[in-house]
This record gives C-alpha cells, structure tokens and sequence, in this order.
C-alpha cells in the first residue's frame, strides 16, 4: 500500500513537472486568470456599469471618458466588455460543471455493470449525439426562454455524453486490472470499488475534455446570443455585443464595437485550448517536454 502511494506522488509530481515545463499551456494558465481576475475586481476598482447611457454620446468612437467608445444608446463598451466577460467564462465553466456532474456517474455505471444499464445508457448518449448540438441547443432555449441561466443549462445537460463515453471507455480498461478484480473478490461494496478503485485510475484523462468543453460552451454561448437566442440585452456578454456589430456599417467604421470582444473570444478560447493541450502531453507518459 505504502508503495503505491509513493507511485501515484511519484505519478502526479511528473505530470505537474511536465506541465509547468509546458510553455503554452503556462501562458493559457496566465491569462486565463488573469482574466478571471479583471472581471471579478476591475468592476469594483473602476466603478464600472453597463447599463447606464451616456446620452451626450451615442455610438461614440473611444475617448479618455470612454476607453473602447460607447453603443447605440450610449452605453460603454469598456464596461459591457468586462462584464460580458463574467458572463462568458461563467456560462462556459457552470455549463461544464453541469455535464461533468451527469456524464461521470452515468459512465461509470455503464461501465462498471454493463448489461441492460449499459445498453440503456450508452443508447440515450448515441441519440443525444445523434442531432446537431447547436439546433437542439436553439429548440430548448427557445422553449425555455433565453437566458444566462437557461443557456447555461441547457449546453451543460446537452454536454454530458462526452463525458458519459470517455469515462466509460476508461472504466472498461480499468476493469481488467487486477486491483480492481481483488477489491472485488475480497467483498468490497460497488461503491467503494468504484470510488477508490476505479474513479482515481478512470478520471485523468477527464481533466483534457474538461478544459476544451470549456472553451466549445464559451462558443457556443457567444454563437447564442450573436443570434439573439442567449444572453439578452441590458446584461451584456462577448456574444450579445458581436450581435450589435451586424450591420456593413458598424463592421466597417466602427471596429471598437465588435473588435474587443471577438479578440477576448479568441483568446480565452486559444488560452483554455492550449492548457488542455498541456494537460494532454503531460498525462501522456511517451511525451518528454
């Protein structure tokens, strides 16, 4: 036993050591929190507020009493900008949460008792998957009403099947080790067998759909509501504010209305994607950064 433990430190120093060797995967770390922390305390520092119009500047270009310029009803962007970002990463972190929470339980179960459960489970995962996420996406927030909360949940319960088959999969390889086959021969209950035998071993890989489900809820929240059918105005998100940018008008001659938060989306995506990547070559034991 006191072997083992010492492997698994052993284990998890080297993939720690390999992903702080991993530049890309530092910088996406770095600015993923640096983002977190200018739109969790920059509000408060600046006094910034989204809703209110300036109304002696409508559609304004960017100025010293407006950093990014001001929208149609006078609105500024600066402060829409940090406040969409709140909205964004919480929308693409809960959504996450949400599929984690389902897809780990039902693929461990699959998994672990396979039989008819496995085939029901394993069944309704292939018909989710069976329909274009973002028109199922569209027909449930449209019936559900757009909103943060609504968009949140319905892209986390859509998301759970990843999770359901990656665990899955996991489980199966894990059944075959022999730890596993004397836990059980021993008489230890299935649910211990599961939470101390199989769920360890089963869930680092986990870890890299975590981070790029992330960034594909962060899309598909800013595609949301860039159709009008997410976040809806007044509460502000990266998505909403590109919605504003439709016209050739506002395109071509207004670049500080859709650039800031098009370029915070391709960041924050870039930034989460080349953490999971880090994650992906630090768990992968033939990898030497």
């Amino acid at each position: 036993m006191k072997t083992e433990k010492v492997q698994k430190a052993s284990y998890a120093r080297e993939v720690f050591d390999k992903l702080k060797a991993h530049k890309l995967a530092m910088l996406g770390v770095g600015v993923w929190i640096l983002e977190i922390l200018i739109v969790v305390f920059l509000p408060m520092i600046m006094n910034l507020d989204p809703y209110v119009s300036d109304y002696a500047a409508f559609d304004a270009a960017p100025s010293a009493a407006h950093p990014l310029g001001t929208d149609s009803i006078g609105r500024d962007l600066f402060a829409r900008l940090i406040y969409g970002g709140r909205t964004s990463l919480l929308v693409g972190i809960l959504s996450t949460l949400i599929s984690l929470v389902i897809g780990v339980p039902l693929g461990l179960i699959a998994g672990y008792y396979r039989g008819a459960v496995e085939a029901v489970i394993m069944r309704v995962a292939d018909v989710f998957m069976s329909f274009p996420s973002i028109v199922l996406i569209l027909v449930l927030v449209s019936v559900l009403g757009p909103s943060v909360w609504s968009v949140t949940i319905v892209i986390g319960v859509l998301g759970w099947t990843s999770f359901a088959r990656l665990i899955y999969a996991n489980v199966l390889s894990v059944m075959e080790k022999e730890y596993v086959e004397s836990a059980r021969a021993v008489g230890t209950s299935d649910f211990w067998t599961i939470v101390k035998y199989i769920l360890p071993n089963a869930l680092p890989p986990i870890l890299i759909t975590v981070t790029f489900q992330t960034a594909s809820a962060i899309i598909t929240e800013s595609s949301l509501s860039f159709l009008g059918m997410g976040v809806q105005p007044p509460e502000a998100s990266w998505g909403n504010m590109l919605h504003d940018a439709q016209s050739i008008t506002v395109l071509s001659r207004s670049p500080w209305v859709w650039l800031p938060p098009g370029l915070a989306i391709v960041i924050t995506v870039l930034s989460i994607n080349f953490f999971g990547d880090g994650v992906r070559d630090a768990l992968d034991p033939k990898m030497k950064i």
